[in-house]
């Protein structure tokens, strides 16, 4: 698909965004746009420095290979609630998530960011896309990523994809922490990331969660702030899905393999319930 890019000088405040997006609630097509966002970001060393604290990174001078996902959320939001995107974002379901950092992530102050969607498919639940992320700096392709959306209030023809192939042996627990009951607003304030579903029990409760739960992302970066000394810090892939959310407040360990330039993740929470695994490995 050829992407339609539209160059912004800054993207779009977030609580009109937000606005749009509670009010819409019905699909109107199965086409996804071919228009894509970009925009030049500067790094606020605060918000970094807020978002390395909620999320357990060291500041060892290199940029958290989560953190663009948060650089680039507005223009995600603007996105997936503009008029020609065809599905409702609210609803919309965070199945999995793959981050490429292509070289070192240090010494990073303004990035261009790349927003689009791709890849529509039938699903066993719906129909899943990729939201795809990519940033450069001054020196070209730096970072990027898909996640992979379920919209359940959609059928496509043809056949879902495979089930997710089991992990192999030999994971050991490396980490184990506490997702404590606020930290979907803890998360929240230095993401942006304000969906009901993740700030508290009650707002969860009218969309069919029991809890409040914790935000995938924040799963994934507090997984690789555990596994810091463990992975390389570049020409890395790193893919996870989501398989059971962690309702808080609640207690998950991460299992992985030894360290090594590629291997597999596991995070399990009480009765060995399976949160997500992953795996990662070097850029092809």
């Amino acid at each position: 698909m050829t992407t339609h890019w539209h160059e912004l000088n800054l993207p779009a405040l977030l609580p009109p965004l937000f606005l749009k997006a509670a009010l819409r609630r019905r699909s109107n097509g199965t086409e996804l746009p071919e228009d894509g966002l970009r925009c030049w970001i500067s790094l606020e060393p605060k918000r970094l420095a807020a978002y390395r604290k909620v999320c357990g990174f060291a500041d060892n001078g290199l940029l958290p290979a989560t953190y663009p996902h948060v650089l680039a959320f507005a223009l995600q939001m603007q996105l997936l609630t503009a008029q020609n995107f065809p599905f409702p974002l609210l609803g919309l379901v965070h199945l999995a998530n793959r981050i490429r950092v292509l070289r070192p992530m240090g010494n990073v102050s303004s990035v261009r960011i790349g927003v689009r969607v791709d890849n529509l498919q039938p699903h066993a639940k719906g129909a899943v896309f990729d939201l795809v992320t990519t940033v450069d700096d001054l020196l070209g392709p730096l970072w990027e990523a898909e996640s992979q959306m379920l919209c359940r209030t959609v059928k496509l023809p043809g056949e879902p994809a495979a089930p997710l192939p089991a992990l192999g042996e030999g994971l050991n627990e490396v980490s184990r922490w506490q997702a404590e009951s606020n930290i979907g607003r803890r998360y929240a304030r230095v993401s942006g990331d304000y969906n009901p579903i993740h700030l508290s029990a009650w707002s969860a409760r009218l969309f069919g969660f029991p809890q409040a739960i914790a935000h995938g992302l924040w799963n994934k970066a507090m997984t690789l702030a555990a596994l810091s000394e463990h992975l390389p810090a570049a020409n890395i892939e790193v893919s996870v899905h989501f398989i059971k959310p962690v309702l808080l407040p609640g207690t998950v360990r991460l299992l992985s393999s030894a360290a090594g330039s590629s291997g597999e993740l596991q995070l399990l929470g009480n009765g060995d319930l399976q949160h997500m695994q992953g795996r990662w490995q070097p850029i092809a």
